[in-house]
């Protein structure tokens, strides 16, 4: 988000300095590349993993303002990851790019975002505030926009090269344990094994997991009659479903579970069936964002911040700072790839949406004034908004943000939430 919270520059001028690049980006190098090794080392590649896509969306964000900023004949005066002190930059024409050295987020600098900032008349003209609506409003929404353009491209991944698991007629699990300790499954029993095709159950042939299960279920304390295909050979068991203990939770059953295999698309229909997931999976954030804010996910929230009244599964609704994701994604990243692009889809969606609410320093604040200055502007005379007087509301919402980020850091690191993977 351009020039918004955790990301938003000082627009003060800075002195020109001279600095030995060279040298600056031979010590950058070394510490990323001692920073790899580490984390091989000690088994954290996959948390690096995260952190790394994490540091791509946000300066794909960036990117998005960056390009449409310069499309719009806008000067763009910096493109950097981090804050604080330069660790290495270099000027390409009018715009520096650069790292520094606090690694928490990333901006574009466009001069003239507002009113107030004190601008060089020789660059009034080309300043975000002195364009036209519909530039300035492509400007605006363009971070929110690559965050759909990646989730998007991400469940293109998922379709085509990754696949949604899709259970198949092949047992993949056997549960041992019964609903009582030390008692055998009615699938041990019977004497299934592990890779057994499930042909027919009661003589009635099958062709999807999904006709199984509820069979079983129906059929509680009655002999069930499965025939198999071992190998070359086909078996008849018997087994009686039963109450049962199976992923923690107890139903009739007997306790097998079946092979799953990935189910993949060509590419063309990956798009189509991407574009259905991404209006989908929008429309649930609009609800989950919804909710958590409703009276009670404040009072869970405010409950687990004292220590007390927490109730066991739901940390797991509760909103997670940068600290908690990286964690999560890294246990989702050892699960494998689909858990892991799942949730860089969702959070992406979040972030989108997120950043498009009608507030400053957000992009949709940006967004509002716009349209309100078009609103109130007339034939020949082009109304400005007064960006002064939103300072209070500003301060308010950055001092919000803050709060709330600094209590969800403070949940993830001493309350962290379950493995939602296991």
């Amino acid at each position: 988000m351009t020039q918004m919270l955790n990301r938003r520059e000082q627009t003060e001028v800075e002195a020109p300095v001279e600095v030995d690049n060279r040298e600056r980006l031979v010590r950058l190098a070394y510490f990323v590349v001692v920073v790899l090794i580490l984390a091989i080392v000690t088994g954290f590649s996959p948390f690096l993993g995260v952190i790394a896509a994490l540091i791509a969306i946000v300066m794909l964000h960036e990117f998005g303002h960056f390009v449409t900023a310069k499309w719009a004949g806008m000067k763009v005066s910096e493109y950097f990851f981090g804050f604080g002190p330069r660790l290495w930059s270099i000027k390409k024409g009018e715009t520096e790019y650069g790292v520094k050295a606090i690694p928490v987020g990333g901006y574009v600098r466009i001069l003239g975002m507002s009113n107030i900032e004190q601008v060089d008349p020789a660059d009034e003209s080309r300043t975000y505030r002195q364009k036209s609506y519909p530039r300035r409003l492509s400007v605006a929404v363009a971070g929110s926009t690559m965050h759909f353009l990646i989730a998007f491209l991400l469940l293109v991944v998922i379709w085509a090269a990754v696949g949604y698991p899709k259970p198949t007629t092949t047992i993949g699990t056997i549960f041992g344990a019964g609903a009582k300790g030390g008692e055998l499954s009615p699938a041990q029993k019977a004497g299934f094994k592990k890779g057994d095709q499930v042909l027919a159950v009661d003589g009635h042939v099958v062709h999807d997991w999904s006709s199984i299960s509820p069979f079983i279920k129906a059929h509680a304390d009655q002999p069930v009659e499965f025939i198999v295909q071992r190998g070359n050979s086909l078996l008849k068991l018997t087994a009686v479903p039963s109450k049962i203990v199976m992923e923690g939770q107890e139903g009739v059953a007997i306790g097998i579970a079946p092979k799953q295999v990935p189910d993949k698309v060509a590419v063309p229909a990956a798009f189509w069936h991407a574009g259905g997931d991404l209006w989908h999976d929008t429309y649930l954030t609009f609800g989950a964002l919804g909710s958590v804010f409703s009276p009670g996910h404040v009072k869970d929230y405010a409950g687990q911040l004292s220590g007390h009244g927490a109730v066991s599964g739901k940390e797991a609704n509760r909103p997670v700072s940068v600290v908690g994701f990286v964690r999560v994604a890294g246990q989702a990243a050892q699960t494998g790839w689909l858990d892991l692009l799942l949730l860089l889809v969702a959070i992406n969606i979040f972030i989108g949406i997120f950043n498009m609410v009608p507030l400053l320093p957000l992009d949709g604040g940006h967004v509002a004034v716009a349209t309100y200055e078009r609103i109130r502007s007339r034939k020949g005379r082009r109304y400005h908004a007064d960006v002064a007087k939103l300072l209070p509301l500003t301060a308010a919402v950055v001092s919000v943000l803050l709060i709330f980020g600094a209590m969800t850091i403070y949940l993830d690191i001493v309350r962290p939430i379950a493995n939602p993977f296991k």
